[in-house]
């Protein structure tokens, strides 16, 4: 019976020591995170305005997490292919996605897509938000917003915007304003804002619903003219240019975004130590400079901040989009 009885003790003094290094070594192994580099995925082409704004929140996690932190550009497919990796990728807090408004709009425009958004991902924060801005080159003969709908109206089919690619913040701004504004408009999509902006430049384009943080600097050096702004209040990046509502389309809006984004089934911890590490290069006024630059105010929230900011952006994108007949068709 004793003989029972102490090996009983010490199966039970076994399974406590176990128990005991178990949770010591957890929190280790949370706390080693990340132990290699990590990367940031673009789903456009270098130079735009996502990919200017995962540049500087890379260089800033790397300060931070004391890793290196690459961006990795794999544009095309309405930014499906970028997104599609990482959704693909392990969820271990090293593949991040620099998602924008694309990311709650391509489910209502792609009847199938190779992952499920809502299922897919995991958030991690928001980086900030910024207007469209509806651009024509310097050369081009329109001055107003109500000079582009009268000159569409009277020549359908004649005037193009470029987008950078299917269901983008530049595509469903342009089709929102052909919508409203009653105008034929011929969409003319791209695999980045540095192609499609080159193009407005030239002249084979007539005009883009831009990010702003991929047509500031050509604003300001006079390349190409800001005509209005697609937010519902005017924009202090861009003094005296006035909202798209205000100039002849009543109701129109459209926020641009960028958040990031893990595959789903990353840890907690790993999430909230990313997110950690995003606010505090939020907070850095290098930073939030260079963002301004581009027209961007940086409001980085809680995973669960982000997560149910996306749902309510697809929700009314699904509504926009069905009236609206947008499909996935250029």
């Amino acid at each position: 019976m004793k003989t029972k009885q102490i090996s009983t003790r010490c199966v039970q003094g076994l399974a406590a020591a176990l128990l005991a290094v178990s949770a010591m070594a957890a929190p280790s192994a949370q706390a080693a995170f990340p132990e290699r580099p990590l990367r940031i995925v673009v789903p456009f082409t270098p130079g735009g305005g996502t990919d200017i704004v995962a540049r500087q929140l890379a260089k800033g996690l790397t300060d931070e997490l004391g890793q290196s932190v690459i961006v990795e550009n794999r544009p095309g497919g309405s930014t499906i292919i970028g997104t599609e990796n990482v959704a693909k990728s392990p969820p271990d807090g090293y593949s991040l996605l620099m998602a924008t408004f694309a990311h709650a709009v391509n489910p209502a425009i792609h009847k199938k897509l190779p992952y499920d958004t809502d299922q897919a991902f995991a958030a991690v924060a928001m980086i900030g938000k910024s207007p469209n801005v509806l651009v024509v080159s310097a050369k081009s003969r329109f001055k107003s917003v109500q000079e582009i709908l009268a000159y569409a109206r009277a020549n359908p089919g004649k005037l193009t915007f470029g987008s950078y690619g299917n269901g983008t913040s530049a595509h469903l701004a342009g089709e929102l304003f052909k919508s409203l504004g009653k105008a034929d408009i011929l969409h003319v999509p791209y695999k980045g804002s540095g192609p499609a902006i080159n193009d407005l430049i030239g002249g084979q384009i007539d005009m883009i619903f831009s990010t702003s943080a991929s047509v500031s600097g050509q604003v300001k050096s006079g390349q190409l003219r800001a005509l209005a702004v697609t937010t519902q209040d005017r924009s202090p990046a861009y003094p005296g240019v006035p909202t798209v509502a205000e100039s002849g389309e009543p109701g129109y809006f459209v926020d641009s975004w960028y958040g990031v984004f893990v595959p789903q089934g990353t840890p907690r911890p790993v999430i909230d130590r990313l997110n950690a590490a995003i606010k505090k290069v939020s907070a850095n006024k290098d930073f939030q400079a260079a963002l301004e630059l581009e027209g961007l105010a940086a409001q980085v929230g809680t995973p669960d901040a982000l997560d149910e900011y996306v749902r309510q952006e697809e929700a009314r994108w699904t509504k926009i989009v069905r009236e609206a007949g947008i499909t996935d068709q250029p």
